[in-house]
């Protein structure tokens, strides 16, 4: 498995503004939509928008542990998570509270890196499915994984 498993979506782009823009993108191709149209599956087996946004919130605060987890452990060791069994409970959010959460977490983890310097950049950490990896993998896999979800959304509801 790649370090960073959405590194093609990034394509050598600065993950700084990717991530700093991810939040107002959500907003903006949302907001439109009814409750119906947030709930919909796109095609059998397919996460809805409500469900997509729900899964990018877990994975903002799963992003926030790690990568204070790297910068204040020696080489730690991330956990892995299956995402699909966090997804069996995303029937329990509201697409408002996912994306008040992902906003809200994405905020601070943005605070947060404005406190990185080189040397923090390259400390490593390992994740026990991908390898030894650095924080900036860590923060390059955000957007990369930010991306893939935001086309998703679009290609959603562009539909609608």
């Amino acid at each position: 498995m790649d370090l960073n498993p959405y590194a093609s979506y990034l394509d050598g782009q600065d993950p700084i503004p990717v991530i700093t823009s991810t939040a107002e993108r959500i907003r903006t191709l949302t907001e439109p939509l009814s409750p119906a149209q947030a709930n919909a599956e796109p095609a059998p087996g397919k996460w809805s928008v409500r469900e997509i946004v729900a899964h990018l919130a877990d994975c903002e605060i799963v992003f926030a542990f790690r990568l204070r987890q790297t910068l204040s452990e020696d080489h730690p060791i991330i956990q892995p998570f299956d995402q699909e069994i966090w997804a069996k409970r995303y029937a329990a959010y509201d697409l408002a509270s996912a994306l008040a959460l992902f906003t809200a977490t994405r905020n601070w983890n943005l605070k947060y890196l404005t406190s990185v310097d080189e040397t923090d950049r390259h400390r490593p950490t390992t994740h026990p499915e991908r390898g030894t990896m650095t924080f900036w993998t860590i923060v390059e896999t955000m957007a990369g994984h930010d991306i893939n979800h935001l086309q998703q959304l679009e290609r959603i509801t562009a539909a609608n």
